[in-house]
């Protein structure tokens, strides 16, 4: 039997030097290991995704006591002293003996035994010394990356477009983990009968004021061992994501279109908002995504969601008209780094072309919407370049667009554009942009 040690190792070897999701690293070696108990299962997920949240900080203060540039280490040797630094810093119920003495175990097991005395020496000077931080202006954008693990790049992108508080607000809400929220399957059960049928299960969960049919749950929490999920009475969905769907407010009996739909929560929401009923074509580009759309439909009992096989930014006449097209496009993804800290990472050359790639889509988007009709786009993102500046391009160059005001109720972040962006630490919900428009100046 692997220890939790050693399951979160080769999970963060996975991320290290294969460049894999941890979400799907982690799944996949639980899958494989599934004698870890909930408690061991809690310890790998808080040592992956705490040691990928503070890499950059975890680096430097690596970097003060070896005699080569930590980028040189060899990926299974890294990775070691990575989790040890993490574990000596900012684990406190982990006796600093232990996590020394199973980082030097985990050295002589994972191809790393030549450097057993060099993760032992390395690690007691981590833990004699504690945290370290260089010596700036704390307003300085390289301290900033280091301190909040957020590469230079993305904090300087926050300041410009958000402004300093926002930015520092963002970079500590991306440490943070992040809320485990649900949407209660309408056309089963309602959220407060929810409620009860979790907490038969020993899940405590509570509503929001922000989505009338989601649900926070409180603690650690298997989602797809509970009876509840598996008779498709709830599907896991951001509140962002559930606040956008309400955004396109469909209605019962239409045609809506969900061009980029996988894993397919908003298709799903949109079903259920429409009581089952009318017709919801979700495409994806990638058959594995499009089967992971069709099996979260029949879990959930959804008879009016179909599938397709489609590049959402080429026409395809034979698809029909729809009322409402929702565009989540994809995106860089800087609003959700606390869910997936391995975004952080990417350069800023990756994000380069998703402007057009978004733009593409959203014009595409245009020729299946009926006169009248109501078209949403949508990111998980935290870039103006993304978000709004598309949005602008898009109105400028659509005369027989207009915008859609959205929940005017709703905390803005401060002097904002018109359209929505959710923040972590104003909203409590991923980071997201959404923005409506209406064709031909119809229903609104």
């Amino acid at each position: 039997m692997k220890s939790a040690r050693q399951i979160a190792f080769e999970a963060l070897l996975k991320v290290h030097r294969d460049g894999a999701y941890s979400n799907l690293a982690v799944d996949s070696l639980f899958k494989e290991n599934p004698e870890l108990d909930e408690r061991d299962r809690a310890f790998v997920c808080n040592l992956v995704y705490g040691t990928l949240d503070r890499l950059i900080l975890i680096d430097y203060n690596l970097g003060l006591y070896l005699n080569q540039p930590v980028r040189k280490l060899k990926p299974e040797l890294h990775t070691i002293l990575r989790m040890g630094t993490y574990q000596l810093l900012f684990m406190d119920k982990v006796p600093s003996r232990a996590a020394v003495n199973e980082s030097v175990n985990l050295a002589k097991v994972n191809k790393s035994s030549f450097a057993a005395s060099l993760v032992n020496a390395v690690l007691r000077r981590v833990a004699d010394n504690g945290l370290r931080l260089p010596e700036a202006a704390e307003d300085d954008p390289d301290y900033l990356a280091i301190k909040y693990s957020c590469p230079e790049w993305i904090i300087s992108l926050w300041i410009n477009a958000y402004g300093f508080d926002n930015a520092i607000a963002l970079a500590e809400k991306a440490l943070e983990a992040p809320p485990l929220v649900i949407r209660a399957n309408t056309t089963k059960i309602s959220a407060d009968e929810l409620i009860w049928k979790l907490a038969e299960e020993g899940v405590v969960s509570e509503k929001t004021d922000l989505a009338q049919d989601a649900l926070i749950l409180k603690g650690p929490c298997a989602v797809e061992e509970l009876l509840a999920y598996k008779d498709g009475l709830f599907h896991a969905q951001d509140i962002a994501s559930q606040i956008c769907c309400k955004a396109l407010d469909p209605q019962e009996g239409e045609t809506v279109f969900d061009l980029c739909s996988a894993p397919g929560g908003k298709a799903f929401t949109i079903a259920e908002t429409m009581n089952n009923t009318g017709t919801v074509r979700a495409f994806d580009i990638y058959q594995s995504r499009v089967e992971l759309i069709k099996s979260g439909a029949e879990r959930l009992g959804l008879n009016n969601v179909y599938t397709y096989l489609s590049d959402a930014s080429i026409f395809n006449e034979n698809y029909g008209l729809a009322d409402r097209v929702l565009c989540d496009v994809p995106c860089s993804g800087l609003g959700i780094i606390r869910r997936k800290p391995e975004i952080r990472f990417k350069s800023r050359s990756d994000i380069d072309n998703l402007p057009d790639l978004q733009y593409r889509i959203l014009c595409n988007a245009t020729r299946y919407l009926k006169d009248g009709g109501r078209l949403v786009y949508s990111t998980c993102t935290l870039n103006p370049k993304e978000n709004s500046e598309v949005c602008d391009r898009f109105l400028a160059e659509h005369p027989n667009f207009s915008r859609v005001s959205l929940f005017p109720d709703l905390p803005r972040y401060g002097d904002e554009d018109g359209y929505l962006t959710l923040m972590p630490h104003i909203h409590s919900t991923d980071g997201f942009f959404v923005a409506a428009f209406c064709k031909d100046g119809g229903k609104k």
